[in-house]
């Protein structure tokens, strides 16, 4: 994936959730998707940030996530 398309498709995240947020309340199928949607524009914000980190970093990452330090968590895409 390129910078590009991860930012258009964050652009198009942000407008789903924009669309979704006085349904939210209103109904919990919305409420659902809403919440879905704001998970998935963090792990494209995220996939973003990695793509745009320098390569030195890009190999400590690999590294740490090789070791066997603990799962990802849901919290964790929203750090930052």
């Amino acid at each position: 994936m390129n910078k590009s398309y991860l930012e258009q498709k964050i652009l198009e995240k942000e407008h789903q959730i924009e669309k979704l947020r006085d349904a939210a309340e209103l109904s919990p199928v919305c409420a659902e998707l809403y919440n879905k949607a704001i998970l998935e524009k963090a792990i494209l914000k995220d996939e973003l940030k990695r793509l745009m980190q320098p390569a030195v970093s890009k190999i400590a990452d690999k590294i740490k996530s090789a070791l066997p330090f603990g799962e990802k968590r849901i919290c964790d895409y929203f750090k930052g």
